[in-house]
């Protein structure tokens, strides 16, 4: 106890040990009580067992540097033995298995997560959706979620998040935001969407982050490719009447070409050429109810038609009869020559 790995590089006053790009398979067992930093980054794990970490051999723990390591999967309890954790880093890790029950059954002190391009993988972000809705992660103030394929996210997943007060989304391909996936907190201070593939906020976003967190104070958009159609009015709008988003003078309209380049806030209603809005649902059901009326008339016509002629219809359908009775007749008689040789000779004999 008390010794460093050999592998790694100590430092008891710092408090800190670090092992990097050495080449490990697995955490080292050895390592000193003291330590309250760790550092085991550009390694090759693959995978972060249950007991990873020795149990009651890092009290102090706070700090957790795993990025890099080329890890795979995390599975249960496999951070559970770490009283003191607050800063986990699991960035640049092609997880395709996170245990829900990756911090134990009763939870984590963990304040700070950072998952920097580790959630490529859609099964991996359903976990952690499930991991953050179960609470076990209820500490968390700072999320960092950047550079993932987040397509889209799991509704609801950071209600639970009570403290949260810093979520970073950028640069991860968000195409669009539902409501149910934007649900934070009221302490939530500062929320990163840029380098997205944002081109509308739409579902009534901007009415969310209008009526939102009264904390949020920075909302980043920066760099996204923003579609400037009708359909932008109301982020215009929530930009021009507060300042909670960073850089909003220098958001720019991406689409079309005739507004290309223009700012945001120096948008109105005549570049975007906006119609009165048609309501397609109320449109639809007046169509089908003149529809109905329209035929409900024509049926009633039909049957008033049917009633005036109906002596007509009914001597026209008794001389169809008769005509349909004297061609079977005409039918039958000759079946009844044809099937007895005697009279079919006759009509041979007659013919001749």
């Amino acid at each position: 106890p008390g010794s460093c790995p050999a592998p790694c590089e100590c430092s008891e006053p710092a408090k800190t040990v670090k092992c990097v790009n050495r080449n490990l398979t697995a955490v080292p067992p050895d390592l000193p009580p003291y330590v309250r930093n760790l550092f085991i980054t550009g390694n090759r794990l693959a995978r972060l067992p249950a007991g990873a970490f020795p149990a009651q051999r890092l009290p102090d723990l706070s700090a957790l540097n795993l990025s890099g390591n080329h890890l795979r999967a995390v599975e249960a309890g496999a951070l559970a033995a770490l009283p003191a954790l607050r800063q986990l880093d699991l960035s640049g890790n092609p997880l395709v298995s996170l245990s829900p029950q990756a911090f134990g059954e009763g939870g984590s002190p963990l304040e700070e997560l950072a998952l920097r391009g580790a959630l490529r993988d859609h099964g991996v972000l359903l976990s952690l959706g499930a991991m953050l809705q179960s609470g076990a992660l209820r500490n968390l103030s700072r999320l960092e979620l950047a550079d993932n394929g987040l397509l889209p996210l799991p509704a609801g997943a950071f209600a639970a998040l009570l403290a949260l007060r810093q979520l970073d989304l950028g640069d991860s391909s968000l195409v669009g935001l539902r409501n149910a996936s934007l649900q934070a907190p009221g302490r939530l201070q500062g929320l990163n969407l840029s380098d997205d593939s944002l081109g509308v906020l739409r579902n009534g976003t901007p009415a969310q982050l209008r009526g939102g967190p009264p904390a949020l104070r920075r909302v980043g958009l920066g760099r996204n490719a923003w579609l400037c159609d009708c359909a932008v009015e109301d982020l215009v709008a929530w930009l021009k009447e507060g300042d909670r988003a960073e850089g909003k003078e220098a958001l720019t309209c991406a689409y079309p070409d005739k507004v290309l380049g223009k700012a945001l806030l120096k948008i109105n209603g005549s570049d975007l050429n906006c119609s009165v809005p048609v309501d397609l649902p109320s449109q639809l059901q007046t169509s089908y109810v003149f529809l109905g009326i329209v035929l409900a008339l024509i049926g009633a016509i039909f049957l008033l038609v049917l009633y005036l002629n109906r002596k007509g219809i009914k001597k026209w359908m008794h001389n169809i009869r008769d005509a349909c009775r004297d061609h079977m007749e005409g039918y039958h008689y000759r079946y009844e020559i044809n099937a007895d040789p005697r009279l079919t000779n006759l009509s041979s004999n007659s013919d001749v």
